[in-house]
């Protein structure tokens, strides 16, 4: 047995590392094991890479339409490479600034693959097989996910790949068929196309991004096939053959069978929990499909042990997991600390048009019982919107009708997901449409489109 600790936690994640550094402000001696990089999927492969990867792809359709702006520009090419390479120094970058902060933060990194014990142990397998077993007061468990696999779609890491390839390519396909329209996909759907790649993508639901609301699924929809993505919803990928030089992919439509033909197939279906072998069974954590079983500040069946983040119940998002490792830890260090409100978490998908969301959807606060007030306001009606260029998209918001409650607020279009705190700040708030119309938003922004959509659903517009 090595050192004891008051809190060990497993994963370095945005929930694992957030967790380890609250608790070492708290007073708290902790270690955190981690089996690959600092940071975990989302800074080293998912939120943060991503983000530079679709950055360069968005600065890239910029050059391509400099002369709406006036600016003319010779000749403008890409290089896949130099983009891939940005995009991974990028993640680099970020998880040294993990490392930085858990060493400010006077933590103990312990490398190697975690699995709790009976008796508050955790075994920490190194990379050469040393095994070395350290003890806690309190465990947390945050070790996140990974790509979801289907049966009928199996990960090959070369024709049939997932996200961690689809942005460490070797080469740039020619084209590509996405499986699955949700943040994941269409992200890299925007990519692609943008760099040249012919892309389609497949859904298996009536409409694409389904969490969203109907009319920014469709908006997304429209912008996408104009952008020359081809879109196939109310469809599925029943087979794949890779034994050619191509990837023949067999979609099951409401019209027929169809085969596709592309150099690449990206699956993304969504993720699984990483669970196995973590040593829940061991020690008699209970899970429900998939999922570690918790109360509202995260603890299991067993004293000692709590899991946050992809593990548990919620949405599988970076900002929830922080939330959830802060809450987990001040209830562990005797604290008072708010149970979150999972109605009030805000979506983000960073597309060209963006996405952004949170509460309820227009359909689901008239299945609610809600007597509701529906607003929009085109960002074609915004005068910083057309000074940008940047037309495309509106803000649409719901309030509840007889109390004048922010029910949801759904946005698309250029840097919307900048703008969506204004909603939850004023959910958490219980602020109603009264405080949003008398609130001064300043002028000339995109952000005024929040209180112009609020004015549309009281029948005030001014812009409109």
């Amino acid at each position: 047995m090595s050192a004891k600790y008051d809190l060990i936690v497993v994963g370095s994640g945005p929930g694992g590392y957030v967790a380890a550094i609250r608790a070492s402000q708290l007073g708290l001696k902790t270690a955190i094991v981690e089996k690959s990089e600092l940071g975990g999927i989302c800074l080293n492969w998912g939120c943060i890479p991503t983000k530079a990867l679709l950055k360069s792809a968005q600065v890239y359709e910029y050059i391509k339409h400099a002369e709406d702006y006036g600016i003319t520009v010779s000749e403008s090419k890409h290089d896949f490479d130099a983009i891939i390479k940005r995009s991974r120094e990028v993640a680099g970058g970020m998880s040294k600034g993990i490392q930085f902060l858990l060493k400010k933060n006077k933590i103990d990194v312990i490398n190697g693959f975690g699995k709790i014990k009976p008796g508050k142990v955790v075994e920490v397998s190194a990379e050469d097989g040393a095994k070395t077993e350290y003890s806690a007061d309190h465990i947390i468990l945050a070790t996140g996910g990974r790509a979801r696999e289907l049966p009928n779609l199996p990960i090959d890491g070369k024709k049939i790949i997932e996200y961690r390839k689809a942005m460490s390519l070797e080469k740039q396909p020619e084209s590509m068929v996405v499986v699955g329209s949700g943040a994941i996909g269409v992200e890299f759907a925007y990519v692609y196309n943008s760099l040249g790649t012919k892309v389609t993508i497949v859904e298996y639901l009536p409409n694409i991004v389904p969490v969203e609301d109907e009319e920014i699924s469709k908006a997304l929809e429209r912008s996408y096939k104009k952008s020359g993505i081809k879109i196939m919803t109310n469809s599925e990928v029943t087979n794949v053959d890779t034994s050619g030089e191509k990837c023949q992919v067999t979609v099951n439509t409401k019209k027929g069978e169809k085969v596709i033909e592309a150099d690449v197939v990206l699956s993304a279906v969504g993720i699984s929990t990483n669970i196995e072998g973590i040593g829940l069974e061991d020690v008699g954590v209970m899970t429900d499909r998939g999922k570690v079983i918790v109360d509202d500040y995260y603890k299991t069946n067993i004293p000692g042990v709590y899991a946050i983040g992809d593990i548990v119940h919620g949405p599988a998002l970076a900002h929830v997991a922080s939330a959830e490792a802060i809450i987990c830890v001040e209830k562990i260090a005797g604290k008072s600390p708010e149970k979150i409100d999972y109605n009030n978490i805000p979506g983000c998908t960073y597309c060209t048009p963006e996405i952004s969301s949170v509460g309820y959807t227009e359909k689901a606060a008239r299945e609610a019982g809600y007597d509701i007030k529906v607003g929009k306001f085109p960002f074609s009606a915004s005068g910083k919107a057309s000074a940008a260029g940047a037309k495309e998209g509106f803000v649409k918001v719901i309030y509840d009708a007889k109390y004048g409650e922010l029910l949801g607020a759904h946005m698309i279009g250029n840097n919307v997901t900048e703008m969506i705190t204004e909603a939850v700040v004023a959910r958490k708030l219980e602020t109603t449409a009264h405080e949003i119309l008398t609130a001064v938003h300043p002028h000339p922004t995109m952000s005024e489109a929040f209180k112009d959509a609020t004015e549309d659903a009281y029948d005030e517009a001014i812009h409109l």
